[in-house]
């Protein structure tokens, strides 16, 4: 099931992706056809556009006012994955007893433990697809943004604080602050499930790594883009897991004082 779900999601990632790789050389321009470029990508560089009018030219406060303004409207989508990802997790002791139980890999033991697991699932009310929905509405919406980030033409003439929006920022600081900010969001978002999950912390660390090659080589835009997604998912994150993210720090607390007295 688990491994379902992520193949689901990774095919609809790519087709997203896919979907404009064609174009992501090409500027936005209101004669840009297709349906991905007509009705997400030229929306959104138009919103940046107008917002950075607004504000006197600066595009920059204008991919930072426009990266808050779409996470705050994906927000209901990702507390609603977080509180699934968090009713899934509660049954995974229960979940590691059926696969005990029908551990034989023969046909009728695999069906019913499908049987025994949809079973567990629907006496919790936990519907183990509802995570993929809230992903399959914000991919289109961030790669959108991504796009007409930097697709618009008038953003790579301009600048913000010490960098230029269409050039790499040339201290590395951008890149830096963006894999930081990746490490501290995966970590929040990994409290309480490290240990029933070790195969995450290595993402934890190639994640971040990842992020600042590409935003060293990536204009500066982009860079802002991650930085203020970032700090928001923190921010939200924090706030969503709040008492389970104390709760592991005590529990750490706990381990790391217990050791200290042996």
């Amino acid at each position: 099931m688990k491994k379902r779900m992520i193949a689901l999601v990774g095919i609809i990632g790519l087709m997203a992706i896919l979907s404009g790789c064609t174009d992501y050389n090409k500027p936005i321009t209101s004669d840009s056809s297709g349906i991905w470029n007509e009705y997400i990508v030229y929306p959104l560089s138009q919103l940046i556009t107008m917002v950075a009018e607004f504000m006197g030219g600066s595009y920059g406060l204008a991919i930072v006012i426009v990266t808050l303004l779409i996470r705050l409207a994906i927000l209901p989508l990702m507390i609603k994955q977080t509180r699934n990802s968090k009713a899934m997790q509660a049954l995974q002791p229960e979940m590691k007893k059926l696969r005990e139980k029908y551990r034989s890999k023969d046909a009728q033991t695999q069906q019913k433990l499908q049987q025994e697991t949809m079973a567990l699932f629907q006496s919790h009310g936990v519907n183990p697809l509802a995570g993929c929905f809230p992903l399959i509405v914000q991919m289109p919406i961030l790669i959108g943004f991504y796009h007409a980030i930097v697709r618009t033409q008038e953003i790579k003439a301009h600048n913000f604080l010490w960098f230029d929006l269409g050039n790499p920022d040339p201290y590395y600081i951008l890149p830096l602050v963006a894999g930081l900010t990746t490490f501290i969001q995966q970590k929040l978002m990994m409290a309480g499930t490290a240990n029933q999950n070790p195969q995450m912390a290595m993402m934890l660390y190639i994640m971040p790594v990842m992020i600042i090659i590409f935003a060293i080589n990536f204009p500066a835009a982009l860079s802002l883009y991650w930085v203020v997604g970032n700090l928001f998912m923190i921010a939200q994150t924090y706030f969503i897991k709040g008492p389970e993210i104390k709760e592991a720090q005590a529990v750490k607390a706990g381990g790391n004082s217990g050791g200290k007295k042996k």
